[in-house]
């Protein structure tokens, strides 16, 4: 289940930023006081790639080695939002649970 909820975060911060550097989404997780390590981020992040739902480019970086940069697909884009409307139903159900 946390898999899950890691993939429609990262989803979901790369939709919202257009395009995001990994040590970035990282930072923004953090923020949010949902933390992950560089060991389970990459590891997915290439998972999500391989699965055709992501893409991504090199930027050269004036402080180092060139940067990675990923992007949604079309097809990343439409699963992120099957996704979120996947998270809003389940949490809904679970409230009604709990309440």
């Amino acid at each position: 289940m946390r898999k899950g909820i890691l993939e429609l975060c990262i989803l979901g911060i790369i939709e919202k930023e257009k395009e995001a550097y990994p040590s970035d989404i990282i930072q923004i997780m953090k923020k949010a006081e949902i933390i992950v390590v560089e060991g389970t981020l990459y590891p997915l992040l290439s998972r999500l790639k391989k699965g055709g739902l992501l893409q991504y480019k090199w930027v050269e970086s004036n402080s180092g080695p060139p940067r990675k940069y990923y992007t949604l697909t079309g097809e990343g884009s439409q699963y992120y939002l099957e996704l979120k409307a996947s998270w809003f139903n389940l949490s809904e159900s679970v409230s009604k649970i709990i309440k």
